[in-house]
């Protein structure tokens, strides 16, 4: 035991984190790689395309939906303006009906 304690320790060896690919860069390397325009690849526009119809068809029904509400809205604004119109046209020709009531004189 003696022998292990006398005896100076050595320092443990290098540690490198980083990938020995990645510590030194090439000098062919681009510097932008990340930037760099991704290939063409049609099954990515046949998506893209699918995608597009599909919003189109989706807008499409949801149109016709809006516009299915609003006329449905406007027939019942109607009918609540020809219920209107018929109670004021009752009321208007009630008026016209009755007769001013007559005061009596009172005689002293």
């Amino acid at each position: 035991m003696n022998e292990l304690q006398s005896e100076p320790s050595s320092p443990p060896a290098a540690v490198t984190l980083l990938p020995p690919s990645a510590s030194v860069e090439s000098p062919s390397a681009p510097l932008h790689d990340s930037h760099r325009r991704p290939r063409f690849d049609p099954s990515r526009t046949i998506g893209i395309i699918k995608r597009k119809a599909l919003i189109k068809d989706l807008a499409a029904v949801y149109h016709a939906e809006c516009l299915a509400y609003c006329k449905e809205l406007l027939e019942l604004q109607r009918k609540c303006e020809e219920a209107n119109a018929d109670i004021k046209v009752a009321a208007e020709s009630r008026k016209e009906t009755m007769r001013p009531t007559q005061r009596h004189k009172r005689s002293h």
